[in-house]
């Protein structure tokens, strides 16, 4: 693994394109949007959100095995049960726990590049990335009637 490699332009890419539900999704609920043909968009958004959690303690998990502890097994589920739980909170803590679980994990995460388990460029986009989606999801949470 290059540490010090650039971030591939799939991995930009994808997750750039990975912040749009979170964005749509999101302004949708804040300007009182509840259905968008037949979706329901805050069940879809905070579902999406837990998704996506899920996979953030997967990139954990997938780091252990590349030289981490077994501390980061047990790190890497808490996301997923955190991100479970939120679905059964009422809105809209629902939102604003995923919301803050995101952006907590982002800083969570920075100790795998330090630690050289995921090249650096994963951790800056870990944190842009999380940024975004975790401020989308504070928002819709605070904001949306």
């Amino acid at each position: 693994m290059e540490r010090d490699a650039t971030a591939p332009v799939g991995a930009l890419v994808l997750g750039a394109a990975g912040l749009i539900p979170f964005l749509g999704l999101a302004l949708l609920l804040i300007l009182g949007h509840g259905d968008l043909f037949g979706l329901a968009v805050r069940p879809a958004l905070a579902t999406y959100a837990a998704i996506i959690a899920s996979f953030l303690g997967g990139i954990r998990w997938g780091a252990a095995g590349r030289g981490g502890g077994q501390a980061d097994y047990l790190i890497a589920v808490v996301p997923s049960l955190v991100a479970w739980a939120a679905l059964a909170a009422p809105p809209p803590w629902d939102l604003r726990l995923l919301g803050a679980l995101v952006l907590v994990w982002g800083a969570i995460d920075q100790d795998l590049p330090r630690r050289g388990l995921v090249p650096r460029w994963l951790g800056r986009l870990r944190l842009a990335l999380s940024g975004v989606a975790g401020a989308a999801l504070l928002a819709a949470g605070i904001l949306a009637p």
